[in-house]
């Protein structure tokens, strides 16, 4: 073989060995998918006969009329609803139910991972395509957990972690209710700090450690031993340092916060979000909608505190520190809705079982909203809060092809939503 003929046998191998070792992904399908009814989280208008293309995981075009071809994959939902995939943006993935943080002593991390695998798929098959994970006692779990559906190796939601509870000494977010000469493990204390300096240092740590938001408990908490609900425990000065660190890294901040003092300096500090603002006064309000804070309320979970949680064992002083909060924060919730708060969908899941999220939109509809408003707040808003608007939230050229598919109309009964029958995260089919 002549040399000329041996460099363009070599060159068209090269080309060829290129082809072959191209994934797979980067010649995907283009996907075709029929909506009967569309809903549309920007306009807060239902579209009908909506086609949908989907290309490289990606929506690529959003319209009626438009032509499929025939090389085209056609997934057929004109009977069904369509809406973006669901965001909760306030669960607890690696944990289910424990009822007693003691628990945590009990099991080691790599337990806590493989036990939140079922986890993660009875999420995203309820129909929650993204989550942000708000805390766990064993830090950095949960980062885990999201690697390893980011790789492919769980099926679950797409997450965003914390890696742990920033929180004081013996606070709402502390393993708490030991002797005093029990050594509690490392990563059982990994976002305890005092002091702005503390709060500065941890931030900066959880930030290099990859975390996409900071989790502060600024008041006491229901379910920790010796913790009162509403009691301040971050300073001003101390959530003041964990926003302003957190910024520098690009990151928000969410506050853990019954107590009404403790959700107005959370606010002053300049938190994105209050998680469950259970004692709301017209102040918190006002200031609420000066800064454009958001309101993640878990106005469904008291149902399963009250009722299986008695049923289950759940410590006594967890049960006294409940009593009555629930129909507090719920008339408070309401408040804020009719106040014009923004409010963005949150459900503490993990308290009870996972997969059972969209119990909560009952529940916001009760309270004042309407189902059009529910369902934003857990699509647009969402995706607003954790920052991430131009990707999720909607059915829109350009965001992740994440979409669900119910029967029948959510508008009208909004409790559709708990019985999602068809889920596509990034182009992929997850449910039919």
């Amino acid at each position: 073989m002549s040399d000329f003929k041996l460099t363009h046998f070599l060159t068209a191998l090269a080309f060829l060995s290129i082809f072959l070792l191209v994934p797979s992904a980067a010649f995907a399908e283009t996907l075709a998918i029929k909506a009967g009814r569309m809903i549309n989280t920007e306009t807060g208008r239902v579209e009908t006969d909506q086609v949908i293309i989907v290309k490289d995981g990606a929506i690529n075009a959003v319209g009626k009329g438009i032509v499929i071809p025939k090389e085209w994959r056609l997934i057929d939902l004109s009977s069904k609803t369509v809406l973006p995939g669901l965001i909760d943006c306030h669960t607890h993935l690696t944990d289910e139910t424990s009822l007693d943080p003691i628990i945590e002593l009990q099991k080691t991390a790599a337990q806590k991972a493989f036990e939140s695998i079922p986890y993660a798929r009875r999420t995203i098959e309820a129909g929650f395509t993204s989550v942000r994970d708000v805390g766990t006692y064993r830090a950095l779990v949960d980062l885990a957990l999201r690697d390893a559906i980011a790789r492919g190796d769980v099926v679950g939601p797409r997450v965003f972690g914390a890696g742990c509870y920033v929180t004081v000494t013996g606070g709402g977010g502390a393993l708490t209710g030991f002797a005093p000469d029990i050594k509690i493990p490392f990563d059982l204390e990994f976002g305890k700090c005092d002091g702005p300096w503390q709060v500065r240092s941890r931030v900066r740590d959880l930030a290099h450690r990859g975390v996409d938001c900071i989790k502060i408990i600024a008041t006491g908490a229901v379910l920790t031993h010796g913790s009162n609900p509403g009691a301040q425990e971050f300073t001003l000065e101390e959530m003041q340092a964990a926003v302003d660190e957190a910024r520098k890294f690009g990151l928000k901040v969410a506050a853990h916060a019954h107590g009404t003092q403790g959700i107005k300096d959370a606010v002053k500090a300049g938190v994105a979000s209050i998680e469950h603002g259970t004692f709301l006064d017209d102040e918190c309000i006002a200031l609420m909608k000066e800064k454009g804070t958001y309101l993640v309320a878990d106005v469904y979970d008291d149902e399963f505190i009250q009722g299986e949680g008695k049923k289950r064992g759940m410590p006594k002083d967890f049960l006294e520190h409940d009593a009555n909060l629930g129909q507090i924060q719920r008339d408070n919730f309401a408040k804020a809705v009719k106040a014009g708060v923004k409010i963005a969908f949150g459900t503490d899941a993990g308290v009870y079982p996972h997969g059972q999220n969209a119990k909560q939109f009952a529940w916001q509809v009760r309270y004042g909203q309407s189902p059009m408003e529910a369902i934003q707040s857990a699509t647009i808003n969402a995706a607003d809060l954790i920052g991430k608007k131009t990707e999720l939230g909607s059915i829109s050229p350009g965001k992740k092809a994440d979409l669900i598919a119910v029967s029948g109309d959510p508008l009208t009964d909004v409790s559709i939503l708990e019985k999602v029958q068809f889920v596509m995260k990034d182009g992929k089919v997850i449910k039919q």
